[in-house]
């Protein structure tokens, strides 16, 4: 059986780009294409126009996907990425803005609905806060929860643990306690020779000079 739909099989990048631009205006902060993928950078204040715009004028009918990134050593450390595809034109495109931690973000629950479950995955895994969000709640981690797991200087082992308490008869949270320390990892290969060492050799060390 064939199926007939007006969407291109394999839609081009042709030309998307500098239409775009061209139709964001004084909007967009920068534009490129990378990896077969057409990303345009907005001013944070503009996102929800220049999303509007292209959903209304340009058929990019639905928001697939918001994420965020974390950069540390930028002043304004985080990206929001809006991830849109075109069911008319089989096309996706992906918006960016950037975010300081004090900087908010205005919402596009106002474009579309299921934004506001997606702004609250970014609000709670990186602490960007959405203006205007009519629900803006931790989603993925515990009530209570302290930091925010995603960005790049949360410590790996967080600052709270949790356990059943055979006294208590229920889950208590308390703060981290190492049984030992760190180890400082420094990507090295042992195989390749370390000039240190290892936890362990000194025992081999030992078992050869009895020898």
């Amino acid at each position: 059986m064939t199926v007939l739909h007006s969407a291109p099989k394999f839609a081009s990048n042709d030309g998307v780009l500098d239409a775009l631009v061209a139709v964001l205006g004084d909007k967009v902060i920068a534009s490129h294409e990378t990896h077969g993928e057409v990303v345009i950078t907005v001013a944070r204040d503009s996102i929800e126009d220049a999303l509007r715009t292209l959903r209304d004028d340009h058929e990019y009918q639905q928001l697939m996907e918001i994420a965020g990134v974390d950069y540390p050593d930028r002043a304004e450390r985080f990206e929001v990425v809006y991830m849109l595809l075109s069911l008319t034109k089989n096309h996706r495109i992906m918006v960016k803005v950037n975010a300081a931690e004090d900087a908010a973000v205005p919402t596009v629950t106002t474009l579309w609905p299921v934004a506001g479950w997606l702004e609250r995955e970014v609000y709670d895994m990186f602490g960007v806060v959405f203006a205007g969000n009519p629900d803006l709640r931790r989603i993925l981690t515990d009530y209570g929860f302290e930091g925010h797991p995603f960005r790049k200087d949360f410590p790996l082992t967080g600052y709270q643990e949790l356990r059943y308490s055979e006294e208590e008869q229920r889950v208590v949270y308390e703060p981290v306690r190492l049984a030992q320390d760190l180890r400082q990892f420094d990507f090295m290969s042992p195989w390749e020779g370390a000039e240190y060492i290892l936890p362990g050799d000194e025992k081999a060390a030992n078992e050869g000079g009895a020898k």
